[in-house]
C-alpha cells in the first residue's frame, strides 16, 4: 500500500519526501530506506510501541512502516503527456491514496510555475488533469459495455449505469470518489475501475514558519473548497520541517519544535494521517526477543491478522490471545493482565482492533 506526493512543481513535494526521509525529530530510531529513487519506506511514529518497549524491555523493536512516493511535478496538458504527464498519471495510478501538497505560503525568492500563489486554482489545475484521464478511461470502458448491455445481459446494464454516472460527475469537474455505490456490485466495480480520482486524498498546506500552527488565509481556502470532499487538511510548514532535520540532537529539535507552539513534528502527524488514509492500522506482538508492530487493513479478522506474520499461522489458525492495549499499559506486563482477566481468547470471526496485543495459536 503506498500513498503518493502530488502537487504542481516547487510547492515543496520533494523537500516534504526529503523530510520525511530524514525524520530524526520523533526519535533516534527513525529509520528510512529507498527502495527506488522516488520510494521511500517510513516507520510510523506510535508512542504505543515506546509504551511497550518500556515494559516488555526487548532485544529489538519493530515499528510499522507506510510507503510514500514522491511523484514528478504536474502541470496543465499532463492528461495529454504534457510534461511528465504519462510518468506522472502512471505513478499515481500505482498509488493507494494521494496526499496533495499545496503551496499556502508568499516567497519571492521561490517562483510559482502560474506566476502567484493561489492554492484554490492549483487544486483544480490537479483536479481537472486527473478527471480528464478519468474520463478518458471511463469512456473506453463504456465503448466496451455498451454493446453488452444492449443485448440485456444485466451485468453490462449494471456497469453501464454506474459507468453513466461517473462520467456525468466527472463532466462536471467532480471527482469520482464523490459518486456513491448504491450497493455492493458498484462498490466492487468502482475498485475494479481503479479511477485515480476515486482514491482518498489527504491535503497538506504547505505554509511558512509564522503560520504553522493556526494556518493563514491560504489554508482558511482550502478548508473552505474542501469541505465537502471528506477529506483531512494538515497544515505543515515544509522549510521549517527541513530546518528540524538537520539539527543533530533530539534536545535542539525539541526546543525548535517548542518555539514554533508544536508538541511534535508536522512530519510525524502526516505519516500517521497517510496511514490511516491507506485504510491501515496496527497489532502488536510483545515478548522478550522482540516488540513489533503489525499492519494490517481495516476490518480485518484474526486469521488474516495472523497471515501477516506467516501464512501457516492463517492457514492452521486455531485461536488468538488479545489484550486491549490500554489494558497492557495500565497493569505493566501479560502476566498481570492474566491475573486481572484482561486476557481474551478469541476465534476466527475475531476483528482484530488496532492496537491489539495479541498472541495466536495455530497448527499446521
Amino acid at each position: 500500500m503506498k500513498a503518493g506526493i502530488v502537487g504542481l512543481p516547487n510547492v515543496g513535494k520533494s523537500t516534504l519526501f526529503n523530510c520525511l526521509s530524514n525524520a530524526k525529530a520523533q526519535s533516534a530510531n527513525f529509520p528510512f530506506c529507498t527502495i527506488e529513487p522516488n520510494i521511500g519506506v517510513v516507520n510510523v511514529p506510535d508512542p504505543r510501541i515506546n509504551r511497550l518497549e518500556e515494559l516488555v524491555k526487548p532485544e529489538r523493536v519493530q515499528m510499522a512502516t507506510v510507503d510514500i512516493v514522491d511523484i514528478a511535478g504536474l502541470v496543465k496538458g499532463a492528461s495529454k503527456g504534457e510534461g511528465l504527464g504519462n510518468q506522472f498519471l502512471a505513478n499515481i495510478r500505482e498509488c493507494n491514496a494521494i496526499i496533495h501538497v499545496l503551496r499556502c505560503f508568499d516567497n519571492d525568492n521561490i517562483v510559482h510555475v502560474d506566476g502567484n500563489v493561489n492554492p484554490i486554482r492549483d487544486k483544480e489545475t490537479i483536479d481537472i488533469e486527473l478527471q480528464l484521464k478519468d474520463l478518458e478511461t471511463v469512456e473506453k470502458r463504456l465503448e466496451k459495455v455498451n454493446r453488452a448491455a444492449k443485448t440485456g445481459n444485466k451485468e453490462a446494464q449494471t456497469e453501464k449505469a454506474l459507468l453513466d454516472r461517473i462520467r456525468e460527475t466527472l463532466l462536471q469537474a467532480k471527482s469520482a470518489r464523490t459518486v456513491e455505490p448504491q450497493n455492493q456490485d458498484e462498490i466492487e466495480l468502482l475498485e475494479d475501475f481503479q479511477l485515480i480520482t476515486n482514491k482518498p486524498v489527504l491535503y497538506v498546506c504547505n505554509v511558512d514558519e509564522n503560520s504553522a500552527v493556526n494556518g493563514n488565509k491560504y489554508v482558511d481556502q482550502v478548508r473552505e473548497l474542501v469541505k465537502d470532499e471528506d477529506a483531512e487538511v494538515i497544515i505543515l510548514s515544509v522549510g521549517a520541517e527541513a530546518d528540524i532535520t538537520e539539527l543533530e540532537s533530539y534536545e535542539e529539535r525539541q526546543v525548535f519544535l517548542e518555539d514554533m507552539g508544536l508538541t511534535e513534528p508536522g512530519s510525524a502527524v502526516l505519516i500517521r494521517a497517510a496511514y490511516k488514509l491507506l485504510k491501515q492500522q496496527t497489532y502488536f506482538t510483545a515478548g522478550v526477543k522482540e516488540v513489533r508492530a503489525w499492519t494490517i487493513n481495516v476490518g480485518d479478522t484474526a486469521p488474516k491478522a495472523a497471515g501477516v506474520i506467516h501464512t501457516d499461522f492463517e492457514k492452521g489458525f486455531i485461536r488468538a490471545e488479545v489484550i486491549a492495549f490500554e489494558d497492557y499499559s495500565s497493569l505493566g506486563s501479560e502476566a498481570k493482565c492474566k491475573e486481572a482477566g484482561k486476557l481474551r481468547v478469541e476465534g476466527k470471526e475475531y476483528i482484530v482492533k488496532d492496537g491489539d496485543v495479541m498472541h495466536f495459536r495455530f497448527n499446521v
